[in-house]
């Protein structure tokens, strides 16, 4: 073992540095919980692409044209399955949810003033739907909006059932938004208390000891402790938190500590068969495995820093908490999980009690047979094995990604059924219209305006384009379009991209001279795909590089790191492809989440 090692596990398995190691972190975790929490720091509007992103260029450009105009969009749906809606009953919920003077919502068509040609455009064919436009004050995150959609609802549901048939929903972007935070804190205890219950259970099943089970996990509950409190500091100077990054890295955390955990006490066991005392058997425990652990959490810490150079926030934001957290559990393994094996000594495998002198008979059980059949015939097993990987690893040509999220919510969620609601008896573009800004050289006057609109609306893809806006001077004009398909779809996304390119024919066609910026939601899903798509290459390639450099250093050899690292890239390919055909099957999902490839990675 690396020589600054060595004296830190030796003196961490006598008896005085077990407990002062031991009583270090639990003074150090009750200190920390009495700072900052968490959730006080949590972000609740995270901006997840680069400030060089065509959509968030086309943010700002509207609000420098368009100052007054800004916030989110969301969309209350009335809905009546047994029959038509009625205006008096969409009146009263209206009028109560204004009346509640709600903060956050900055306006709501008022349907009271327009006149009823206009008003027929709010109704689907059959009248059994209404909608009715909403804006949420901007700079409101997820949180905010989680909370202005209940209270809305509240009301109105409460409204609606005193109808008869009819029902209320909020949707749209701000409704998705709000359901997407309420489904990840939901997420993070859920995950935490199921992560818990599976190790705990197969730690039992695996090796039989109830203190087995509970040792590791009482370390990992103190470095998780550890860990928030830590980011909570972070927090409190500025780092972005989200809920989305807290609930992985929780994940990542309850593994890596286990992990490392098996490593200390397995090797432990042998040692308390070979010294009578349990401080000299977790010191010569340590002397085998502290070093692996210990650059095995150096190795994953090191890739966590690459995610600095994503351009995709979400990724980059990864880099500071991971890392944070990995650095710690670095710390932890080769301190506090070895402390509290010591502490515990052979009564923490009981009932199968390992005794100082005692020669046990080797078992091999299943493994046996398998790793003398490996080592007698390496090629034949080893080819079966490439061969299982490699057509796995094939199945990534049918990777697709989802960008409609909606879609993996819960069926019952208000978002999601308003959202499917609005999809059957409207445009689909309807629930997420984007913008398109056009800024001239020379003042847009209504019939260029106006040819412009009819372009547009000549694309079978765009069910309607509609002018909503124009500056006094006349230089930026913006139009409402709303797609004829759902706006979150792989579709729709491609179709940005082909207006994006005839961005200049179509102003040509309309006689403007100018610049045109498309905002919204497609858009920003648009630039999403774009860098995220960069963002994998760069990663994997940098991370490959860094990984092959760490293990020439490691193994000290210039074959070795080339087949460590070609069946680390094998084993990624065949876990994402064979995942995809899982996630298929299990789940009936045909696309995965744009992150995925960078998470599995």
């Amino acid at each position: 073992m690396h020589k600054f090692l060595t004296p830190i596990t030796d003196w961490v398995s006598t008896k005085r540095g077990m407990w002062i190691t031991i009583i270090t972190w639990f003074v150090v975790m009750i200190a920390l919980s009495m700072g900052p929490r968490l959730n006080d720091y949590k972000v609740a509007n995270f901006q997840s692409l680069p400030d060089d992103a065509q959509s968030i260029i086309a943010d700002e450009k509207l609000k420098e044209y368009f100052p007054d105009d800004q916030g989110t969009p969301g969309i209350l749906v009335f809905h009546n399955s047994e029959g038509e809606v009625v205006n008096d009953n969409v009146q009263e919920i209206l009028t109560a949810i204004n009346a509640e003077n709600i903060e956050g919502i900055d306006s709501i068509v008022d349907i009271s003033q327009l006149p009823p040609q206009a008003l027929e455009g709010f109704y689907s064919d059959d009248n059994s739907t209404m909608i009715v436009p909403m804006t949420l004050e901007a700079g409101l995150g997820g949180a905010d909006f989680s909370a202005i959609n209940d209270r809305a609802s509240e009301i109105g549901s409460d409204i609606a059932a005193e109808s008869g048939n009819l029902e209320f929903y909020v949707t749209g972007p701000a409704g998705i938004a709000g359901d997407t935070v309420k489904l990840f804190e939901e997420a993070d205890f859920v995950l935490l208390i199921a992560t818990v219950l599976i190790i705990l259970v197969l730690l039992i099943v695996i090796y039989r000891s109830p203190l087995l089970a509970f040792i590791p996990l009482l370390a990992t509950i103190i470095v998780y402790q550890v860990v928030n409190q830590t980011l909570a500091f972070m927090g409190s100077a500025g780092l972005e938190l989200t809920s989305q990054t807290t609930s992985i890295m929780s994940i990542l955390l309850f593994a890596a500590v286990i992990d490392y955990s098996l490593f200390v006490f397995s090797r432990y066991r042998e040692e308390l068969n070979h010294y009578e005392s349990k401080y000299e058997a977790m010191k010569y425990a340590m002397r085998a495995t502290g070093e692996p652990v210990f650059f095995a959490g150096g190795t994953v810490l090191a890739a966590m820093l690459i995610l600095f150079f994503a351009d995709f926030r979400d990724y980059a934001n990864f880099a500071p908490i991971f890392g944070t957290a990995v650095f710690i559990i670095m710390l932890a393994s080769v301190t506090l999980i070895p402390a509290l094996f010591t502490l515990f000594g052979r009564k923490a495998f009981w009932p199968k009690v390992p005794k100082y002198g005692e020669v046990k008979e080797l078992k091999h059980g299943i493994w046996g047979p398998v790793a003398k059949f490996v080592v007698n015939k390496p090629v034949f097993s080893g080819g079966i094995v490439a061969i299982f990987l490699i057509v796995s690893a094939l199945n990534i040509f049918n990777l697709e990604f989802e960008f409609d999220t909606v879609k993996s919510f819960p069926e019952d969620m208000p978002s999601r059924v308003g959202y499917e609601i609005v999809e059957q008896n409207f445009d689909k573009g309807e629930i997420a219209p984007s913008t398109l800004l056009v800024v001239g050289d020379q003042p847009i006057d209504e019939e260029s305006a106006a040819a412009l609109a009819e372009e547009l609306t000549a694309y079978d893809e765009i069910a309607s384009a509609r002018l909503s806006g124009q500056t006094d001077d006349g230089e930026a004009v913006k139009f409402n379009i709303a797609l004829s398909m759902n706006p979150y779809s792989t579709e729709a996304i491609d179709f940005v991209e082909t207006l994006r390119s005839d961005s200049d024919q179509l102003l040509a066609a309309a006689s403007i001279d100018g610049e045109t910026h498309f905002g919204g939601i497609t858009p920003k899903l648009t630039d999403e795909r774009d860098v995220n798509n960069s963002d994998i290459i760069k990663i994997v390639i940098l991370e490959t590089l860094l990984i092959l450099a760490l293990l020439f250093v490691l193994t000290r050899s210039w074959k070795m790191p080339f087949y460590m690292m070609g069946t680390i890239l094998l084993s990624y390919l065949s876990a994402l492809g064979l995942g995809i055909f899982l996630v298929d099957v299990l789940f009936g999902f045909d696309a995965i989440s744009t992150r995925v490839p960078v998470y599995a990675f």
